[in-house]
């Protein structure tokens, strides 16, 4: 992108389990891009006056995660419940009125992650396809945008999660993963426990990720983080 960062880009930074399939990356610093470079912090970037402007002229104020809302960063159960590989095609958050298709994205030919398109993506997640599928035994990640020029984009919402709401991922197979949130925390950048959100698991995860916290105008980032922690508890086909 040949211009600064429009809005809620990840600057991620994390590890994954080997995988011939998964392998990890070094993602992206521009408009919405993700840079991955070991076990650093995550910082979802903006962009600059016309998003932030646009969102206080509306009034509009992305939700803080409660204090009360953190819980933990481990598994709903100690089930062992998991599924077979499949891509994910969309996910639902009822309790805070997110339904998105899936977009799966990768890297950028620069070896940076992309992410949703500002402009007409704003509105969709998108899943990390180096990261597990959702449902099987390891770390999955889906992260999406919290504004936008246009004001409130997908995960506007996300920091309003509490635990024990649900998070349903679509798979291709035709089976719906069912997570539980355990958690629901703001990070600053600074202080991201990258290794306990991107780290390997003995259990089938969900990271959902967007930026939060304040703005820097002079920087053009969120100076935080918000993730959600979940975990597999059920399963729906059809």
């Amino acid at each position: 992108m040949a211009r600064e960062p429009r809005i809620a880009g990840l600057r991620v930074v994390m590890s994954w389990p080997q995988d011939s399939r998964f392998t990890p990356q070094s993602p992206p610093r521009g408009r919405g891009r993700i840079r991955l470079t070991g076990f650093a912090g995550v910082s979802l970037i903006t962009t600059g006056a016309a998003a932030i402007i646009a969102a206080v002229l509306a009034q509009q104020h992305a939700p803080t995660p409660a204090a009360s809302a953190a819980g933990n960063t481990g598994p709903a159960s100690a089930s062992g419940l998991a599924l077979r590989q499949s891509p994910p095609v969309s996910v639902a958050i009822p309790a805070i009125g997110v339904r998105s298709s899936l977009l799966r994205l990768g890297r950028n030919a620069d070896g940076t992650m992309q992410v949703p398109n500002l402009n007409t993506q704003a509105n969709e997640a998108a899943w990390y396809k180096y990261s597990v599928t959702p449902g099987k035994i390891g770390t999955a990640v889906i992260e999406g945008h919290v504004d936008s020029y246009r004001g409130p984009a997908v995960f506007f919402r996300l920091g309003a999660l509490r635990p024990g709401e649900h998070i349903d991922v679509t798979l291709a197979d035709g089976i719906t993963a069912v997570f539980r949130v355990t958690g629901v925390r703001e990070y600053t950048k600074d202080n991201y426990p990258a290794n306990i959100v991107y780290g390997p698991s003995d259990y089938a995860a969900l990271r959902v990720i967007t930026c939060g916290g304040a703005f820097d105008p002079a920087t053009r980032h969120y100076l935080s983080s918000v993730v959600i922690f979940a975990s597999l508890v059920s399963s729906v086909r059809g």
